[in-house]
């Protein structure tokens, strides 16, 4: 059996001459099933800062309902510290300005600097920096939160932080940016 490599396979592709699959042909798949690009802008009018605890605020990015994540940019100010937490999910973090660090490790994130969380380990964000910090973070699953016991005090997952964001701009009367809903 010769086979033809512009041909094109059953399913009716328009392929070019090297037998890749034409840009055009997809459009219209991407057309009716893609959901759209999604741009939020820099200032605090798109994404205010919210406040999560005593100097920690989140200015949230996107919800991902389907996959459970979530990206939101964490501002921890000077002497902050996010309570002791595990990830049920991986997480990836960019650090923007500032340095923070976590007390069971002995690396510390400076700007640039990229951090990839497996899910798994108990770990507390503090930064000692006077100018704070503020990192990029994209989490998958649930964020657990625990005391000193080990006693999990909060479950947080992407409706947590739909609810977060909804209900400060409810309160606030802002508009909710339904952008970020992937």
């Amino acid at each position: 059996m010769t086979v033809d490599p512009h041909a094109g396979p059953a399913t009716g592709l328009d392929l070019d001459a090297a037998g890749v699959q034409k840009t055009h042909a997809l459009d219209k798949i991407v057309e009716k099933y893609s959901r759209p690009d999604v741009f939020v802008a820099p200032g605090e009018q798109a994404s205010p800062w919210i406040p999560f605890i005593e100097n920690v605020f989140i200015r949230h990015l996107s919800f991902d309902v389907r996959n459970n994540s979530y990206v939101n940019i964490l501002r921890v100010d000077s002497g902050g510290r996010l309570g002791r937490h595990r990830h049920r999910g991986p997480v990836s973090g960019l650090c923007l300005e500032g340095s923070w660090r976590y007390l069971e490790y002995d690396w510390v994130a400076e700007p640039g600097g990229y951090v990839h969380e497996n899910p798994g380990a108990i770990h507390t964000l503090v930064s000692e920096n006077p100018a704070g910090m503020k990192t990029l973070f994209w989490m998958n699953g649930a964020l657990e939160f625990f005391d000193e016991e080990d006693n999990i005090t909060d479950i947080f997952d992407v409706f947590w932080y739909i609810n977060h964001y909804v209900s400060h701009c409810e309160q606030n009367n802002l508009p909710v940016d339904n952008a970020m809903f992937l």
